[in-house]
């Protein structure tokens, strides 16, 4: 789906009537700048978190939903101030119109909480709750000082509400159901305004029964672009953006459990795991922006390969340029949001990924005992005289595992999947690659394919070289100077008391 599908026609010239509401648009079709056939385009500001009426309703934009999870490319904004639109990751970027206020032109959205099934990787698919047709919802794009206008209507079994996170705004905006505002009753419509003071990389999630519904996967990217050059955010070719998520998904189900609190099974790029995530393709010598958001219950080590990056941002606004330095990795922290930018030099597909092991992977059981070591033989052929298609796994390591194919539960992920042009990747969850090719066009975001390396640059086997005897090494104290009786250190360790092992 591209961006030319959500561009309106131009804005009609008829005058908005005055509205029942001081903070509603005025009534009937003709009331906006842009009749409901011709309404999206783009920015963000919200009104006040109040239930709009009836007879408003008939004012509203309609509603756009999204099903797809293909990587849509950027809105260019048709109306308002101009900017360099995000490109979402395996997501969208939600259209607006807009619309005559009390303070001036307002940009106008609508928000529909609502069940969705997402299909989080192929054949894979997961029941949630989201926005628009998808979880996460649509990103929502503005520009610093427009006065934004949000609609949110609740199609959930239950109440919720939408917060700003990060924002700058009213009070009664800021979306804390029962604190800031009543809750958003099932079928109901309520609208927050407000103005987006200051440019920065934001989200937006809901602030009742926050464990279930977050739980479930509402919740969605915000992006405020500078009005002006701004002498803290550089302009670049390539900006793209994604959440982080996780959920606990039993193997032959499709709804989460709710109420797991640390042991999650499914980690996720924007609710894609690997290799349903789609990479994220730029021309050499781009510089690219990578906004990530973190609203999982965990941190985030997110590594890319190949490429040193600056943090120039966070949900606190830009990076003094003092405060910079290169990195590798950026640890993103639960409800926290970090921009990563960098010169894309370096051709070659490139790994970006969650560097805690277990992230890269799908579903596992964590009770299952390590084997590595273990000698299976005599007792594997006993087994399979009981069960004949009983497999030997783990004595080696699992490897294996990535190229396995062995009957599971339908609707189930693998735990190690996806292949590249050398093999298996044995790879899942938070894990995609940056693709950068000389000969990616300005603006063009699909994929290259695999990079062709140039000869004499892949690691290659050493021929006629066999495995050389292990090596000799003098015997050596152990920390308390005991060696047994080949003369080897004793490698017996003395566990610390305390907790337990985390499970995340």
């Amino acid at each position: 789906m591209g961006a030319a599908a959500f561009a309106p026609p131009a804005p009609t010239t008829n005058q908005p009537q005055p509205s029942p509401h001081p903070n509603l648009p005025p009534e009937g079709e003709e009331a906006n700048t842009m009749n409901r056939r011709n309404f999206f385009a783009g920015a963000a500001t919200a009104v006040a978190a109040t239930t709009v009426s009836r007879v408003a309703m008939a004012a509203l934009p309609e509603p756009v939903s999204q099903s797809s999870t293909a990587t849509a490319p950027p809105l260019a904004p048709p109306n308002g101030r101009p900017y360099n639109a995000v490109v979402t990751l395996n997501g969208w970027t939600l259209p607006w119109r807009m619309n005559a206020g009390p303070h001036g032109q307002v940009k106008e959205f609508h928000l529909v909480a609502e069940p969705v099934v997402r299909e989080m990787a192929p054949g894979f698919k997961v029941n949630m709750w989201g926005y628009n047709g998808q979880s996460p919802g649509p990103t929502i794009e503005v520009v610093e000082g427009d006065r934004v206008r949000i609609y949110v209507t609740n199609r959930l079994p239950e109440h919720t509400t939408v917060h700003w996170h990060g924002q700058r705004l009213p009070n009664g905006m800021d979306g804390v159901g029962g604190i800031t505002q009543p809750h958003i009753p099932p079928g109901k419509t309520f609208v927050y305004e407000f103005t987006a003071r200051r440019p920065g990389t934001f989200m937006y999630h809901p602030h009742a029964d926050e464990m279930v519904q977050m739980a479930m996967g509402m919740m969605g990217f915000w992006v405020t672009h500078p009005k002006d050059n701004h002498p803290l955010i550089d302009p670049v070719q390539r900006d793209f953006c994604f959440l982080l998520g996780s959920f606990d998904v039993e193997p032959g189900s499709a709804t989460p459990k709710v109420n797991t609190m640390t042991d999650f099974n499914i980690w996720s790029f924007n609710s894609r795991v690997f290799p349903g995530i789609d990479t994220l393709n730029v021309r050499k010598g781009d510089r690219v922006r990578i906004r990530a958001g973190n609203l999982t219950m965990t941190n985030h080590p997110v590594h890319i390969h190949g490429h040193e990056f600056e943090v120039t941002g966070t949900d606190g606004g830009p990076v003094p340029r003092t405060a910079r330095w290169p990195e590798v990795s950026v640890d993103v922290a639960v409800g926290q949001m970090r921009q990563m930018e960098f010169i894309a030099d370096e051709e070659g597909d490139w790994a970006l990924h969650c560097h805690k092991a277990h992230h890269t992977m799908g579903p596992m059981g964590h009770e299952v005992p390590t084997m590595i070591g273990v000698d299976h033989k005599g007792v594997a052929e006993k087994i399979r005289k009981l069960v004949p298609d009983y497999m030997v796994m783990g004595d080696k390591g699992m490897a294996d595992m990535g190229g396995m194919e062995m009957p599971i539960p339908d609707n189930t992920l693998p735990m190690m999947t996806g292949t590249g042009p050398f093999g298996a990747a044995e790879m899942g969850g938070m894990f995609t690659l940056l693709k950068v090719r000389r000969d990616q066009k300005p603006g063009d975001y699909r994929d290259p394919g695999w990079f062709r390396h140039p000869a004499g640059t892949v690691a290659r086997e050493v021929p006629g070289a066999g495995v050389p005897p292990a090596a000799r090494h003098a015997p050596a104290p152990s920390a308390n100077g005991a060696r047994d009786a080949t003369g080897t250190p004793d490698a017996t360790v003395r566990k610390p008391a305390g907790h337990g092992a985390h499970n995340h």
